[in-house]
C-alpha cells in the first residue's frame, strides 16, 4: 500500500454531506467520548509525570544541596531532552490519528517504527549534553557544588533516554487507536514500581541521589515492557502491528518535517520554564531560590498534565474525525473538549490555593522552603489557569498536522516577551523568586498570540489551499476554540 505523502489527504474530505455527522457528534455524545479518552490519559500523564518528581522528593530528604542539584538537573534534562522527544512523538498523534480515521490501520505500525528510529539518532546527542551537564552549567554562571551535584545527576539520567524514546512512541501509537485504559495501567503499575525502586536504589543501595536518577530507567522500561507484553498478547494491535516493516526507513526525511516543528511546539514552551530554573541558579541564595523554584514548577507540571490530558485527548479526536473526513465532528469535539478545560483548571487552581501552606512538606522539612512555597503557589495557580487552556488550542493544531503554527507563536509569546520580562523582574527590579510572576504574562502572550495566530493563518490560507497539512483541515474546527 502506498503513503500518502505530507501533503496528501489520507482519505478525501466529504465537502456537503456532514448532515449525519452533526446529528452523530452531539454535545452529550462529545463529552462521553472525550471523558472515555481524556480520563485515563489524564492519569497517565500524571502517573508518568511523577517519576521525576518522586525522584527530587526522595533526594530533597537528603539535604537541601541535594535537592538543587537534583531540580537544576531535572530541569536542565527537561530543556534539551525529554521535551524535545516528547515532542517529536507528538507527530504520531497527526500522523497515527489521522491514518486510523481514514481505515489505514498498517500505516500506525509504520509510522512507530519510523519515529523510533528518528527519535533514537535524537537520543544520541542529547546523551553527550547530559554528559558534560556540569561543565555546561558552569558556564552559565551556576554556583560550582550545585553544578557539580547536578552534573553527577544528569550522568546518571543518561540510561533513561535509551528506554524514553520506545515508551513514547508505543504511548502515541496505542493512544491514536483509543487505547488508554492500558495505556493507564501501565503507567500505573511503573509509578508504584518507581517509588519502590527509588527508594531501594537511594537508601538500601546506598546510592543516594545517584540512585533516584537511576530509577527513572527502571521505571521507564516497566512501563514500556508493560505496554509491549499487552499489545503482544490481547491481539487489540493485530491490524495495526503487522511486525518490523522496512518501510520504516522510508520518508524518514518526511517525518522530521513533521517531528521538528512538534518537538519545537512543546520545547518552546517546556524550556521556558526550565530557564527560570537556570535563571534562579544565578539570584542570591542560589539553593534556596533553585529549590522553591524547582518544586512551583515541578507542582505546575504535575497538574498540568490534566488538562494536557484533555488536550491529548482533543488531537486524537480531531485526527481521528479529519482522517475519516468528518470536520464538523472535529469542529463539535473542539468546543466540547475546551469547555472541560476551563472546568478542570477552575477546581485545580482552587486545589492549588487551599493546600499552598503544606504542600511543601512533601518536599522539604525546611522550614524556610516550605513558607516560600506557600507564597508562590497563588501566583503559580493564575499562569496555570491559562496554560491549562492552551492545552486545548495545541490539541487542535496537533490533530491538524499544523505544529509549526504553534511553534512559531510560543516563540514570540515565551522567548520574545516571557523570558525577558523574567530577566527584567529578577535582575533589574530584584524580585528574586517571584521572577515566577512574569509567567503569567508568558501565559497570557501564548493565548492570545496563538488565537491570533491561528485567525490570521488559516483566513489567509485557507482561500488558497483547502489542503492543509497531512489531512484537509476544515477552518470551522479552529475557529471552534477561538
Amino acid at each position: 500500500m502506498d503513503e500518502p505523502t505530507v501533503e496528501e489527504p489520507l482519505l478525501a474530505v466529504r465537502r456537503g454531506g456532514d448532515g449525519e455527522d452533526g446529528a452523530m457528534a452531539s454535545t452529550a455524545a462529545e463529552v462521553k467520548r472525550l471523558l472515555r479518552l481524556a480520563g485515563p490519559l489524564m492519569a497517565g500523564f500524571v502517573l508518568r509525570n511523577s517519576v521525576q518528581m518522586v525522584s527530587v522528593m526522595f533526594v530533597g530528604h537528603l539535604g537541601e544541596l541535594q535537592l538543587a542539584g537534583s531540580s537544576l538537573a531535572a530541569s536542565l534534562a527537561n530543556v534539551t531532552g525529554f521535551s524535545f522527544l516528547f515532542g517529536m512523538s507528538s507527530a504520531l498523534d497527526t500522523l497515527c490519528g489521522q491514518a486510523y480515521g481514514a481505515g489505514q490501520h498498517r500505516l500506525l505500525g509504520v509510522y512507530a517504527q519510523r519515529a523510533m528510529l528518528v527519535l533514537a539518532a535524537a537520543a544520541v546527542p542529547i546523551a553527550l549534553v547530559w554528559a558534560s551537564a556540569g561543565e555546561i552549567l558552569l558556564l552559565f554562571g551556576q554556583d560550582p557544588a550545585i553544578a557539580a551535584e547536578a552534573g553527577a545527576y544528569a550522568r546518571w539520567m543518561i540510561p533513561s533516554l535509551a528506554a524514553y524514546v520506545p515508551l513514547a512512541c508505543a504511548l502515541r501509537f496505542l493512544q491514536a487507536q483509543g487505547i488508554v485504559v492500558p495505556v493507564m495501567a501501565s503507567s500505573g503499575v511503573a509509578a508504584v514500581a518507581h517509588v519502590a525502586v527509588c527508594w531501594a536504589l537511594v537508601h538500601k543501595a546506598g546510592m543516594g541521589s545517584k540512585g533516584a536518577a537511576l530509577s527513572g530507567a527502571v521505571t521507564y522500561w516497566t512501563n514500556f515492557a508493560v505496554l509491549a507484553f499487552y499489545a503482544r498478547l490481547s491481539g487489540a494491535c493485530k491490524a495495526t502491528w503487522t511486525g518490523f516493516s522496512m518501510d520504516a526507513f522510508r520518508e524518514l526525511r518526511r517525518f522530521t518535517e513533521l517531528a521538528v516543528p512538534s518537538a519545537m511546539m512543546v520545547c518552546l514552551e517546556w524550556s521556558s520554564f526550565e530557564i527560570l530554573v537556570l535563571l534562579s541558579g544565578i539570584l542570591p541564595n542560589p539553593q534556596l531560590e533553585t529549590a522553591v523554584l524547582s518544586i512551583s514548577l515541578s507542582t505546575a507540571s504535575l497538574l498540568i498534565m490534566v488538562p494536557r490530558g484533555i488536550g491529548s485527548s482533543l488531537s486524537t479526536r480531531v485526527s481521528n474525525e479529519l482522517g475519516g473526513g468528518h470536520p464538523r465532528a472535529a469542529r463539535m469535539a473542539a468546543r466540547v473538549a475546551t469547555a472541560m478545560t476551563v472546568l478542570v483548571c477552575l477546581v485545580l487552581v482552587i486545589a492549588m490555593i487551599l493546600l499552598r501552606n503544606v504542600w511543601g512538606y512533601t518536599y522539604s522539612s525546611e522550614e524556610e522552603v516550605v513558607a516560600y512555597i506557600a507564597s508562590m503557589l497563588p501566583i503559580l495557580a493564575v499562569s496555570f489557569f491559562v496554560d491549562g487552556i492552551n492545552g486545548a488550542l495545541s490539541g487542535v493544531l496537533t490533530g491538524c498536522g499544523k505544529q509549526k503554527i504553534g511553534a512559531h507563536v510560543n516563540l514570540g509569546a515565551f522567548y520574545l516577551v516571557g523570558i525577558p520580562t523574567a530577566v527584567l523582574l529578577a535582575f533589574v527590579l530584584h524580585l528574586n523568586g517571584e521572577v515566577i510572576m512574569a509567567k503569567e504574562r508568558v501565559f497570557g502572550s501564548s493565548y492570545h498570540g496563538e488565537r491570533k495566530g491561528l485567525r490570521f493563518k488559516y483566513s489567509n490560507s485557507m482561500k488558497n489551499s483547502r489542503n492543509v497539512g497531512v489531512v484537509f483541515c476544515n477552518e470551522d474546527v479552529l475557529n471552534a476554540v477561538l
